[in-house]
């Protein structure tokens, strides 16, 4: 029998990135020895990719920022730093972990509301070139969010979903990308991390084979960026978006970002005009005129106060490089297998992910038809993974802020939850 605890010892010895965990409150950060006793933080955080944890540096950024930004500056602050601030962060976050060249990439609304942005944008483009594009494709198990917006968006228009039947416990394939696209396609809508399984698509081949059809891309990167390496120029993407409050910690309502292939900006219109995404904000005029390159795609007043605390994580990601970021996250992950080989599928649990590590993201889903209870259960001992039907335990890991020891505790705390 392994032994786990030890293997988990060795593997944080030699994790070279094991020092950026203390960067984050309630980990024992140096100064803040005491927080998870006093705050009740958990034992085994399973659910970075939900929320990730704030950075001890977000905190004091965001303290600094109520007091000097805005206590102090005031509405100056807009001029100085803020009205920029949805541009360099998202130039930031192309740079670091989506392989983006700056003047595509915002950081606006909520995922939903920047996906329907770019659907609609995409749809209307296609239309207007070609009057018979009239399909979308997407998955059957693709986040809920995308597959509602997409049904939205084809009554709307007129149009037809052609949906991929893919497999909860996979994902979507090349090959059924190519049965399902053809001369009509418009938009081709898919998650790069399948939410459920973790499963990775092969983000350069289907975008190669949906253009090849004639048909735009829109990715959801919501599961992998900050955890898996992302390309987007070099994949020849049209259109990508995501959240940032899982692998970028923004917190809870994080705005998300959006992305628009340089190529595409002058000739997609967004469907939700604003002030802010107007040529001349301040100029009140009559009618909307588009501001220039990215900035049309800013809708509202953007919300400051919600970009401030990834910045410090994206900092971290930039210091270390997303290739040491994803070889962490596959050994966390493969320890993850090879403990549920040996301690949890004689209990009747079973690995409901990819294990080949080029086709896993940065989470392992256990199958278990007790897992709703065990869940619950090990929340009540402060052990923290989520549930998604059918019967899966999602165990979602953070490489910056994830020991492999706390990797072991959490397991062994489902084990012996099952075992009761």
């Amino acid at each position: 029998m392994t032994d786990f605890a030890a293997l988990a010892a060795t593997l944080d010895a030699n994790d070279p990135l094991r020092d950026y965990r203390h960067r984050f409150f309630g980990t024992g950060a140096p100064g803040h020895e005491a927080d998870a006793a006093r705050t009740g933080m958990p034992l085994a955080y399973f659910d970075g990719n939900s929320l990730g944890r704030p950075a001890v540096a977000a905190i004091e950024r965001i303290e600094s920022f109520l007091r000097h930004e805005w206590g102090t500056r005031l509405i100056r602050s807009w001029d100085e730093e803020w009205m920029r601030l949805p541009f360099e962060l998202g130039d930031h976050i192309g740079r670091t972990a989506l392989g983006a060249a700056p003047g595509q990439t915002f950081v606006a609304d909520s995922t939903s509301v920047i996906l329907f942005k770019l659907a609609r944008a995409a749809v209307d483009a296609q239309l207007l070139r070609d009057p018979a594009r009239t399909e979308i494709v997407a998955d059957s198990d693709n986040f809920p969010t995308d597959r509602f917006l997409l049904e939205g968006i084809a009554a709307e228009r007129g149009l037809s979903l052609r949906w991929i039947d893919s497999d909860p416990e996979s994902g979507v394939s090349l090959e059924q990308v190519r049965e399902v696209t053809n001369e009509r396609t418009a938009l081709v809508l898919l998650s790069h991390v399948a939410y459920r399984s973790g499963f990775l698509a092969d983000g350069p081949s289907i975008t190669a084979a949906a253009h090849e059809m004639g048909a735009l891309i829109l990715w959801d990167l919501s599961h992998s960026v900050g955890s898996v390496p992302v390309q987007l120029d070099a994949w020849g993407a049209d259109f990508a978006a995501g959240c940032t409050y899982k692998y970028l910690c923004g917190g809870p309502g994080a705005p998300a970002f959006g992305y628009v292939a340089s190529r595409h900006l002058d000739e997609v219109d967004q469907p939700i005009h604003g002030w802010m995404g107007a040529a001349d904000v301040f100029s009140m005029g009559p009618r909307y005129e588009p501001g220039p390159g990215i900035v049309k795609f800013i809708t509202g007043t953007p919300p400051v106060l919600g970009m401030l605390a990834m910045q410090p994580v994206i900092d971290m990601i930039a210091e270390v490089g997303i290739e040491a970021i994803r070889a962490k996250s596959i050994a966390l992950t493969e320890l993850v297998i090879a403990y549920a080989d040996e301690h949890l599928a004689p209990l009747g649990v079973r690995v409901a992910s990819p294990r080949a590590s080029d086709s896993r993201g940065g989470h392992v889903t256990l199958a278990h038809p007790l897992m709703r209870d065990v869940t619950a259960a090990l929340w009540a001992r402060d052990v923290i993974p989520d549930y998604r039907d059918p019967g899966g335990l999602r165990i979602g890991l953070s490489p910056l802020t994830t020991s492999f020891a706390e990797v072991i505790v959490g397991l062994d705390a489902v084990a012996s939850t099952l075992k009761s």
